[in-house]
Parts: structure tokens; C-alpha cells; sequence
């Protein structure tokens, strides 16, 4: 069995890589479980450049690897925004209903329509070495109004329209076959099958 660090210290992310990694015989570990308490700064133009970043600089930090993401939801009427800026959208420190009330104020003055995509870079790395990335992305609209009560972020407000209804009012279980987290994943163990060994 082996251990991972997934980058993150946002508890709804991380019950998400329990659930999708549970099955593949590794143990999850959050920052806190692996002592590390620094967090590099996210300085990349791109998802996969900031999931890189991470993967790097906290592989440095602990012997185990390192899973690293980045990710955010793009809306095509507004340019890609909030993109790699999701969660720091409404300023630091903001909640997840501020950046929703901002993104809903700001798709009203837009135009183009409301269709969205969140995207999830992966980055796994090992003692300042990259071992793998991989990306995922999951296609939608914006809806007018929060719904639901499930998930985190933006999830309220993305529609999945295979299933009609927002991330939020998906069960975990349904969220995670079909979300841009899953498909990341997906594509990830895809390329460790190869035989890239984590020790």
C-alpha cells in the first residue's frame, strides 16, 4: 500500500481524492497529515503550470508523493474568468457564496451566452522530481441561481446537462463519476498503469 500527500488544505477537495483514490489501494494524506505547513506561491499562467508548481515545491517537504491540482471553472462569455483565479475571485478571504454572487453579477452584464467548463490539472511528483500530469475537464452552463446543496465552490451554479442538474445537487457518488476531478484521476491512473512506480 502506498501513501500520497494530495496538495490541498480545502476539506471538501479532499474527501473527493479519498473517495477517488480509496479504490486504487493508496492511503490519502492531506498537508496537515504529513506535517507540512508551508504553501508555495501559485505564480503559473495555467492550470498545469500552477498543479506543477505545487507538486514540486511540496515533494520537497516530505518523502512521500506528492499530488498536486489546480483547478477552477472557466466561462467562455467572460473570457475564461475566473479561471486559475476561482478560489481568490471575489479576494482573499472571500467565501464561496461571494464569488458566486460575483460571477452570477458578472454573466449579467455579459454576453455569449452562460456555457462553462471546469478544468482540473493533476501533477504528482516525488522528492522535487515530476512523475506524471494529467488534465481533466467537465462541460456545462452557468445557471441563473444557486441550487442545490452538495459539493463546494461553484458547484451551485454548474450545470451538468447530462444530468440536468447543478454539481450541488448531485450525490457525492454521482459527482464523482462524472466531474473534471474524475476524469483527471481517470487519466492519471491511465498513465501510471505503465508501470511508474511510487515506492
Amino acid at each position: 500500500m502506498t501513501e500520497v500527500v494530495v496538495a490541498t488544505r480545502n476539506k471538501g477537495k479532499l474527501r473527493e481524492f479519498e473517495t477517488l483514490l480509496t479504490a486504487t489501494g493508496w492511503t490519502v494524506l492531506g498537508l496537515a497529515d504529513a506535517g507540512i505547513s508551508v504553501d508555495p506561491e501559485e505564480t503559473g499562467a495555467t492550470f498545469s503550470e500552477n498543479a506543477r508548481q505545487k507538486a514540486l515545491a511540496y515533494s520537497r517537504e516530505t518523502a512521500l508523493p506528492v499530488l498536486a491540482d489546480d483547478s477552477g471553472l472557466e466561462v467562455f462569455a467572460l473570457g475564461g474568468r475566473p479561471g486559475i483565479h476561482s478560489a481568490r475571485y471575489a479576494g482573499n478571504g472571500a467565501g464561496d457564496a461571494a464569488r458566486i454572487e460575483k460571477l452570477l453579477a458578472e454573466l449579467q452584464n455579459a454576453t455569449g451566452g452562460r456555457d462553462a467548463r471546469f478544468v482540473c490539472a493533476l501533477a504528482l511528483a516525488r522528492g522535487g522530481r515530476l512523475i506524471v500530469e494529467a488534465e481533466g475537464e467537465c462541460r456545462g452552463a452557468i445557471t441563473d441561481a444557486p441550487r442545490g446543496t452538495q459539493g463546494f465552490g461553484y458547484d451551485p451554479v454548474f450545470l451538468f446537462p447530462e444530468l440536468g442538474r447543478t454539481y450541488a445537487e448531485l450525490s457525492a457518488q454521482e459527482k464523482n463519476r462524472v466531474s473534471h476531478r474524475a476524469r483527471a484521476v481517470a487519466a492519471l491512473l491511465q498513465r501510471l498503469a505503465g508501470g511508474i512506480e511510487l515506492g
